[in-house]
C-alpha cells in the first residue's frame, strides 16, 4: 500500500511538472533582417524588444542576412517567425520564380502586414562623373548580393532604361557597408540600394565625399511595368550635400511571417508593432513612414488569420 502511494506520487509530480512545463514553454521568436548597416536591422532589434515585453514566454532573436530572398525561403523552411521583404521579391517567391532565387513556390508564406517603402537610391562619387543612367556606362557599380531584393531591383531598373550588367565596367554584389568602403578607397565608382531614406551607409559616406544622386526619371519607371514599383522622391536633404529633391522609385516592405506561427502568436505579433510606431520610429526614420491605414494595402501573399483577427478589430479590414 505504501509503495502504490509512493508510486501515485511519483505519477502524480512528474504529470504536475511536465503540466508546469508545457505552459512555460518559451515562444521562440526568429526575427531576419539584412545587413546590420542597413535599415531592416535596427528596426528589427526594436521589434524584438517589444515582443520579449509584449509577449508572455517569447524568446526572441535578430538574425542578420542578405535580406529580402534569403529571409522568404528562410520562412518558408520554418526557420523564423517575422522576416522584412520587398514586395515584388515577394511576389516572385510565391510564385516560385526561380530567377529570383526561389526553387518552388513559397506557399507557407503568410503577410503580417505592409510596412514602410524602400527607396531605390543610386550614389556616386562627384569624381566619377556619374550624373544620370546613362553615365554608368563603362562605370564599376555594386547592386547589392546576388538575387537580393536589392539586386532584383538593379536588374529592372537597368533593363528599363535600356541598359544592363553588361553595359557596366565592372559589377560587384556586396552589401551596403561594404560597397561604401570602396567607394570611399576609389575602388568602385557607384552603389545602388535599396532601403529606407536616411540609410547609414549613405549617411556615412555622403559625410566623407562628395556625392552625386542618380535620378529614377518617372519614365523609366513606367517602363518597368510592375505595380510593386511607384514613381517617388528622396527629399532634399535626406542626404548630406544633397540639396534638391531626387526621382527615384519607391517599392512596399513587407513583413512576413509563415503559416505554421500560431493565430494568437501573429495576432500579438502585428498588435504589438501597430500599437508602438512611435518606438520604431526612434530606431530608425524609415520605420517612421509605416502607417495602419496602408498595411493591408495591395499584398502578393495571403494575411495570417491573426494578423486579419487585428485588422478587423483595428477597422482597417
Amino acid at each position: 500500500m505504501r509503495l502504490t502511494k509512493r508510486f501515485s506520487l511519483l505519477a502524480a509530480a512528474a504529470a504536475f511538472t511536465a503540466s508546469t512545463a508545457a505552459v512555460a514553454a518559451p515562444t521562440f521568436i526568429n526575427i531576419v533582417t539584412g545587413g546590420t548597416s542597413g535599415v531592416y536591422y535596427p528596426i528589427g532589434v526594436a521589434i524584438s524588444q517589444l515582443y520579449s515585453k509584449g509577449i508572455d514566454g517569447a524568446k526572441t532573436s535578430v538574425q542578420a542576412t542578405k535580406a529580402s530572398v534569403e529571409n522568404l525561403n528562410l520562412l518558408q523552411a520554418g526557420r523564423a517567425e517575422l522576416g522584412f521583404a520587398l514586395g515584388d521579391s515577394v511576389a516572385d517567391g510565391w510564385n516560385g520564380v526561380e530567377d529570383a532565387g526561389f526553387k518552388a513556390p513559397l506557399k507557407k508564406l503568410r503577410a503580417i502586414g505592409g510596412s514602410y517603402p524602400n527607396y531605390i537610391q543610386i550614389v556616386a562619387s562627384e569624381e566619377s562623373g556619374i550624373k544620370t543612367l546613362a553615365d554608368l556606362k563603362g562605370k564599376s557599380i555594386s547592386v547589392g548580393a546576388p538575387k537580393s531584393g536589392t539586386e532584383l531591383n538593379a536588374r529592372a531598373i537597368l533593363k528599363a532604361a535600356g541598359l544592363s550588367y553588361e553595359d557596366m565596367g565592372k559589377v560587384e554584389y556586396l552589401p551596403f557597408a561594404e560597397s561604401v568602403e570602396l567607394i570611399k578607397n576609389r575602388q568602385l565608382d557607384a552603389t545602388l540600394q535599396s532601403a529606407g531614406l536616411g540609410m547609414a551607409a549613405i549617411r556615412d559616406l555622403a559625410s566623407t565625399m562628395p556625392l552625386n544622386y542618380v535620378e529614377i526619371p518617372a519614365d523609366v519607371v513606367a517602363k518597368i511595368g510592375n505595380d510593386a514599383y511607384q514613381a517617388a522622391k528622396i527629399p532634399a536633404g535626406t542626404y548630406e550635400g544633397q540639396d534638391a529633391d531626387v526621382p527615384t522609385v519607391a517599392i512596399t516592405n513587407i513583413l512576413v511571417t509563415h503559416a505554421g506561427v500560431p493565430d494568437d502568436i501573429a495576432y500579438q505579433m502585428t498588435k504589438l508593432l501597430f500599437e508602438n510606431l512611435d518606438q520604431l520610429g526612434n530606431a530608425h526614420s524609415a520605420a517612421k513612414d509605416i502607417k495602419l491605414e496602408n498595411a493591408t494595402k495591395a499584398l502578393p501573399i495571403p494575411l495570417h488569420p491573426g494578423a486579419e483577427r487585428y485588422y478587423k478589430e483595428a477597422g482597417v479590414l
